[in-house]
């Protein structure tokens, strides 16, 4: 499965359209007799960084749907969405979490949590999982999901993507201008330096940005495990889920919900894998001190 950012695609669509507004409108002119207004320029970055990664919050559940092509259990039709449904119930009960939304969705073993706010999610499991799992593994699975929603990690790594956002944003401008008017000498307006270099470190920044937002994912992938064994009251069945799921072809989700999914295999870039390998998870849940 790749380890993309869950909030990434989405996040990185509403950039490039917040972007093109800004510059039909005007509002990107940090640009000043005296040089680079720092102030402006850093207003400006603070608007589309968080801008950007909000929105991507307040549209999860939508692009989650879509991407997926989850369907909402409005009314279980079969004794398996009636046991999936009041899994969630019941487990959000325990950790204080208003009823999420539950879907199904086809594709092979994976499950994924999203939302805006705590009180406003979806949990959706594939029919691969509900297939190949036992029905303590899948609701170890569905533990896992509803401790991220309690765990409130949708609106954690928004934040930190605002502010890598940010981060990558005004660094990416001060670059161009520094290339357009003191390598290039350009002394009239955003030449075409600015606008290349502009690009080009977006790009490359973004890239390095992410590795710190999937560290976090990483570690959030820790902390709802724990949570799913104290919601289970034991982690062996977690510990289970998480064996079979190593056994097994993790089913790839869409880069929009990646990396809310359960499972995931690791790449041979590491640093941009948004969970641990499934050996580590499984010798966390073991050894919990440690």
């Amino acid at each position: 499965m790749k380890r993309v950012m869950l909030l990434i695609g989405t996040n990185l669509a509403i950039m490039v359209v917040l972007g093109i507004v800004s510059t039909l409108t005007g509002a990107h002119r940090f640009f000043s007799a005296e040089g680079l207004d720092l102030g402006k320029l850093l207003f400006f970055a603070l608007l589309m960084g968080f801008g950007g990664s909000f929105l991507s919050l307040w549209m999860s559940k939508t692009i989650a749907k879509w991407s997926t092509g989850a369907k909402v259990i409005e009314a279980p039709a079969n004794s398996t969405e009636f046991w999936l449904v009041e899994t969630v119930r019941r487990f959000a009960g325990k950790a204080g979490l208003a009823m999420p939304e539950v879907a199904i969705y086809e594709g092979e073993p994976n499950a994924f949590a999203t939302g805006a706010t705590r009180n406003s999610s979806l949990v959706a499991v594939s029919t691969g999982l509900l297939q190949s799992m036992t029905r303590e593994e899948a609701e170890a699975v569905i533990a896992h999901e509803v401790a991220h929603i309690a765990n409130g990690d949708m609106v954690t790594l928004t934040l930190i993507q605002g502010v890598v956002n940010t981060f990558v944003i005004f660094i990416s401008r001060v670059v161009g201008y520094f290339v357009d008017r003191v390598i290039l000498k350009n002394r009239e307006g955003m030449g075409a330096g600015y606008m290349i270099t502009v690009v080009i470190c977006d790009i490359v920044f973004g890239i390095l940005a992410s590795i710190i937002v999937m560290y976090f994912s990483r570690q959030r992938e820790f902390r709802a495990d724990a949570g799913a064994a104290q919601l289970m009251g034991t982690p062996q069945p977690m510990m289970s889920a998480l064996r079979r799921l190593g056994g097994v072809e993790a089913g790839e989700l869409p880069k929009s919900v990646a990396t809310a999914g359960i499972s995931g295999r690791p790449g041979w870039m590491a640093l941009f894998s948004s969970h641990p390998p499934i050996e580590q998870r499984i010798a966390a849940l073991a050894n919990p001190g440690r």
